[in-house]
């Protein structure tokens, strides 16, 4: 788990606890868009490929290859 990951589930928790047992404000309610937005975010990134370490082999312009 990385650290966004266990922000989302903080906020959550943190909104679970607000909003069903204090009987929070309206805005509390904020603390689930974004934990669940933050959350979905980084499992997305997560499973997202890296981009390649070197530059694709591109050969310059108006030369042709031997052979």
């Amino acid at each position: 788990m990385d650290l966004g990951i266990l922000g989302a589930i903080a906020l959550l928790v943190l909104w679970a606890f607000a909003a069903l047992v204090m009987q929070g404000p309206g805005w509390v309610h904020l603390f689930l868009t974004v934990g669940v937005f933050l959350l979905i975010y980084r499992i997305v990134a997560r499973s997202t490929p890296g981009a390649p370490k070197e530059p694709p082999n591109v050969q310059p312009k108006g030369k042709r290859a031997k052979g």
